[in-house]
């Protein structure tokens, strides 16, 4: 039974970047802090009441602490919220660390406004933070910083959630994160039908208007305005990544960013005393699970981030159409053109698809990038009270995705049916797999990745010929032939051949050229000599 109607109550960003005026070397909890300090004041109330009021803060993993094997060179809080916290004066009963992904800022809003319209919670705060360019910058350096904080109390830690991110056959083929998009973003350039130079022109065109928007952003981490071309063409300084992607169509991860959001029951909200156009309420919500890549039918797409986003729309009553803001998250191109592709968004919508000037231009923030968005949204709300906007926040491979709807106008509590439309998701085909794979293949996506020294590394999602079913090999460390065929023309629907090793599956145009890679191991002779 819902009790009390969860409001948006203030909102904050911080940021700073070398060699600019005013850089401090903030770590990640101060910048963190900043942000929640700018959060308290916009309530337009109180702050030491409203941080007194605290009684969760929920806090965005940063990269270092993202897995086991992430590294901290100067060191890092063992309790990130309780850190944030003890700067601004608050002392919650309550401490979160939410898994890794983009998602989390808006799953930790959806999660949590829950909470309060069952009667579950109070006032939340909810805060992420990158300091990624002062920690590279500074990690050899001689004076660098001790980022360490050792503040104790509870903490309720819920673990890195990475199952299925990147599943073993891939990680045996070296394709990180890059690469595994560029598997997507393949697949739906030969869905399209259409050629390499007419889908880079595409997401050249995609991503230019969000430089514009980062260019006026106080808070982005790379405010300058690029032409499309400039997007995509391969220079020393836009390297390549991994085909189609150069360095400016990937999220920019070094950055120094913070953002923070209050959310309570609006009767804290009137009891605190924020001012009534303060309030942004959340009018439509869901989260949804994608497959993992190998299980889905459709490398191309993720119709579970298109269902996540339809039903959030669904839940606040409204159509794509109705939006005054969008912000799609945008690590790649892939994750925008999907939803663009579900919702019939035009990639040239004049509403623009990003209000902060999306991921490789306003920053990358870590798994926060999307509390930055949140922010926005709700700053341009305000400004135009009735209106709606929309932020969309995407985790792992197209894998996680939390959809959240704004509006000032006051609206009571809808719960969604994530849960069912989960389950339906789960229930899904999913193509058979070959963990070895031997034999003639047809190439169902493949990637090219670029080393910094100029090494490249063929990976293929493939089809057996002889069963159908689906594979991920990658190339010979020497073989330029097959390499070559993967890196121009259409390669997408040609056949290789496939060889299973104890290392993973590679393959190459021929199974003479694997013998001549790959020669055999000579027998043992069985003599004891």
């Amino acid at each position: 039974m819902t009790v009390d109607v969860p409001v948006l109550a203030g909102v904050g960003q911080a940021s700073e970047r070398i060699g600019q005026p005013g850089y401090r070397r903030r770590s990640p909890v101060d910048l963190a802090a900043d942000a929640a300090r700018a959060a308290l004041a916009d309530t337009g109330a109180d702050p030491a009441a409203v941080a007194a009021a605290i009684a969760v803060v929920a806090g965005v993993r940063q990269f270092e602490t993202s897995s086991a094997a992430a590294r901290a060179p100067l060191g890092r809080s063992g309790n990130y919220p309780r850190s944030v916290a003890a700067r601004i004066g608050a002392t919650p009963a309550r401490a979160v660390l939410e898994v890794v992904g983009g998602q989390a800022p808006q799953h930790l809003v959806n999660e949590f406004a829950a909470a309060i319209a069952a009667g579950r919670g109070g006032v939340v705060l909810l805060v992420g933070s990158e300091a990624i360019s002062t920690i590279e910058h500074y990690a050899r350096a001689g004076d660098r910083p001790d980022f360490s904080e050792h503040p104790g109390g509870s903490l309720e830690d819920r673990g890195y959630g990475l199952r299925g991110i990147v599943p073993a056959q891939l990680a045996n083929c070296g394709a990180g994160i890059p690469s595994q998009y560029a598997l997507i973003e393949n697949a739906r350039r030969a869905r399209l039908g259409q050629t390499r130079d007419e889908y880079a022109a595409a997401m050249g065109a995609l991503f230019a208007p969000f430089t514009k928007v980062a260019a006026g952003n106080p808070h982005a981490a790379a405010p300058a305005v690029r032409s499309a071309a400039e997007l995509i063409t391969p220079t020393g300084s836009n390297r390549l990544i991994a085909d189609p992607y150069t360095r400016y169509l990937c999220a920019r991860e070094k950055v120094n960013q913070g953002a923070a959001v209050l959310l309570m029951p609006a009767a804290a909200a009137a009891r605190l005393g924020v001012p009534r156009d303060r309030w942004v309420y959340l009018h439509g919500h869901a989260g949804l699970r994608e497959r993992d890549l190998l299980d889905r039918a459709d490398l191309s797409a993720s119709p579970a981030a298109v269902m996540a986003a339809r039903h959030a729309l669904e839940v606040a009553g409204i159509g794509a159409d109705d939006l005054a803001t969008i912000d799609l998250y945008s690590c790649f191109p892939a994750p925008v053109f999907n939803i663009c592709d579900g919702l019939g968004l035009a990639p040239d919508d004049p509403r623009g698809l990003t209000v902060t000037g999306g991921l490789p231009f306003f920053g990358g923030a870590g798994n926060n990038y999307s509390m930055h968005a949140i922010a926005e949204t709700v700053a341009r709300a305000r400004a135009r009270p009735g209106s709606y906007g929309f932020v969309g926040a995407n985790g792992g491979i197209m894998s996680k995705y939390s959809a959240g709807v704004y509006s000032t106008t006051p609206a009571a509590w809808r719960p969604d049916a994530s849960g069912t439309l989960q389950a339906q998701i789960d229930g899904w085909a999913a193509p058979a797999q070959a963990t070895r794979a031997d034999g003639w293949a047809t190439i169902e996506t493949c990637t090219v990745a670029y080393g910094r020294g100029g090494a490249r590394t063929g990976i293929v999602i493939g089809r057996l010929d002889a069963d159908g079913r689906r594979f991920a090999a990658r190339t010979g460390d020497r073989d330029g032939v097959t390499i070559g065929l993967l890196a121009a023309g259409e390669p997408i629907g040609a056949r290789v051949y496939a060889r299973s090793f104890g290392s993973g599956n590679r393959v190459a145009t021929t199974g003479a050229r694997m013998d001549e890679l790959f020669p055999p191991e000579p027998a043992a002779s069985g003599s004891c000599g």
